[in-house]
């Protein structure tokens, strides 16, 4: 017997109720409890009241008996079994592809250095390429083609031995679009300024956390890379966002950039086109590079053929108000 607590008691109801197993009754018994007028009450009370005092010292009623309760008498509704929400969608295909394994690039993956040669990128004529990593010569270099919102798989390593401190040792950076610093540095075991440090973007915000490698042995970034937008008149729309793992670790979680990340200077944006080369760069030391692709991140097509609705065991429709 399940007996009710006093705020359903005293309008128009019987003290003690059967407890039936299965749900259907349980239905049946919850809408006896209900009064023609619909009984009103305080929610919380209910669920104090009931669900813990009673239910702990009954041990016959179950929690879908406090559930059934609280909404036919709080005046909601049961969801009937089978009904189906519909958002009124139609979604492009997902295209298919093979996924890369140990880092290795996906099938739509653009390859971007694969330790054969320079073919991808300008400005490479003094640097040189060893044991299948290319090596930091002099000036910079920029891939041949433009990359907007992507995603870069790109593998590094700090000279060895190492040689110099803070920001003398092991220093290049990776540029998106040509103006957005995530710094390369060897910062094992090596003080610098935290905003300048392996992972940071440049004087903008440093990593959540230093996971680098020795020195001789190999770093990864995998970074997901928002473009910044702008409007006609060179305005801001949207700015760029970063999210990084240095060695499968996370560092950057969705940043806001505050737009470049110059030395001289506060960060600001300038407005360019939505697609620019990704940049290496040279700062003297001779830090190696492998293993770098990107794939491009286009938007998921997709049109509202209708108004979202649900749909009745039944095949009936109904609109979603």
């Amino acid at each position: 017997m399940l007996r009710l607590p006093s705020p359903l008691a005293h309008r128009s109801v019987s003290a003690t109720i059967p407890i039936r197993e299965d749900v259907t009754s349980r239905v049946v018994v919850a809408k006896n409890i209900v009064s023609v007028d619909r009984i009103k009450y305080n929610r919380d009370r209910f669920r104090d009241n009931f669900c813990i005092q009673e239910l702990e010292s009954m041990k016959k009623a179950t929690w879908r008996d406090c559930l059934l309760l609280a909404l036919l008498i709080g005046g909601g509704s049961l969801p009937t079994q089978g009904d189906e929400y519909l958002n009124g969608i139609e979604w492009k295909e997902p295209a298919i592809l093979t996924p890369g394994e140990s880092g290795k690039p996906p099938s739509d993956a653009v390859i971007l250095f694969d330790g054969q040669d320079f073919s991808s990128w300008n400005g490479a004529e003094r640097w040189k390429i060893e044991d299948g990593a290319m090596v930091c010569g002099r000036g910079d270099i920029s891939t041949k083609q433009g990359f907007g919102d992507c995603q870069l798989h790109i593998e590094w390593s700090a000279p060895t031995p190492p040689s110099g401190t803070g920001q003398g040792r092991g220093n290049s950076g990776v540029f998106f679009m040509e103006n957005y610093e995530l710094q390369v540095l060897d910062s094992f075991d090596n003080k610098t300024y935290a905003d300048g440090q392996a992972g940071s973007i440049y004087k903008q915000t440093p990593p959540m956390v230093n996971a680098m490698k020795p020195p001789g042995t190999w770093n990864v970034y995998d970074v997901i890379w928002t473009a910044p937008r702008f409007n006609d008149d060179g305005s801001l729309k949207s700015p760029a966002y970063i999210t990084a793992l240095h060695n499968g670790v996370l560092i950057l979680n969705h940043f806001e950039l505050k737009g470049d990340t110059p030395y001289t200077r506060p960060p600001q944006y300038n407005k360019h086109p939505g697609r620019l080369p990704i940049r290496l760069q040279d700062h003297g030391n001779p830090t190696r590079f492998r293993n770098i692709w990107v794939r491009e991140i286009k938007p998921i097509e997709w049109k509202q053929a209708r108004k979202p609705f649900m749909r009745k065991p039944d095949g009936k429709e109904v609109p979603i108000e």
